[in-house]
């Protein structure tokens, strides 16, 4: 029986993964939890085989917990579920300790498959983006500026791309103002950007966000 930790800030999402998860005889949900916090401190009284962790989450986030459940529990087998489905946040999952990778548009049955492999110890990509990361990797795309970007700076820019305001950012991701200011200078200097449309500008040219 493979023993799983949901984490996904979104009730209904959770009620529908377990509802899938749990229709499979090999699978059992464990533990849930609605934010990145809540995942690092259920993590060790769970004992899941597999963490589901949702990136896009407020406070902690995803990523960050990804890291610091990986850190403290290097045995943990995790498989990062995103509403995008490029390399760019493939990598970034990976590179924090993720096994698997899925964007949230993929056939529900490709959870199980992913849930699967992820508890054997074996990576999981959807194939077309296993081939976009490996292009992305044969071409230099390691070495982009928003590769560059520190984790939290990188959820901050992916906000300011979609159009929020400082103060917004900051009560999401709880917090200050002055914090999120210095990571939106600290961005545009690594990305050569004046102003936050040009970041919207850099986020649309590689495949972030969309119009």
């Amino acid at each position: 029986m493979i023993r799983v930790l949901l984490v996904d800030d979104h009730t209904v999402v959770r009620f529908g993964f377990r509802l899938l998860l749990e229709a499979a005889a090999d699978v059992q949900v464990v533990g849930e939890a609605d934010s990145g916090e809540q995942a690092y401190a259920a993590y060790p009284n769970c004992k899941p085989d597999v963490v589901i962790m949702d990136l896009s989450m407020p406070g902690m986030g995803g990523l960050e917990a990804l890291r610091r459940i990986h850190t403290r529990y290097p045995e943990a087998r995790l498989l990062a579920l995103s509403a995008h489905d490029d390399a760019l946040h493939a990598r970034r999952a990976l590179s924090q300790g993720a096994l698997g990778f899925l964007s949230k548009r993929t056939a529900p049955e490709t959870l199980l498959d992913a849930v699967r492999a992820v508890a054997a110890g074996r990576r999981y990509l959807d194939p077309p983006l296993a081939q976009e990361l490996a292009l992305a990797e044969i071409k230099g795309g390691g070495d982009s500026p928003i590769a560059r970007l520190s984790e939290r700076e990188f959820e901050v820019f992916l906000r300011l791309a979609r159009g929020a305001a400082v103060q917004s950012i900051a009560n999401d991701l709880n917090l200050s103002a002055s914090t999120v200011g210095t990571h939106l200078y600290n961005i545009k200097q690594k990305l050569g950007a004046s102003n936050q449309a040009e970041l919207t500008l850099i986020a649309l040219r590689a495949g972030l966000i969309e119009v």
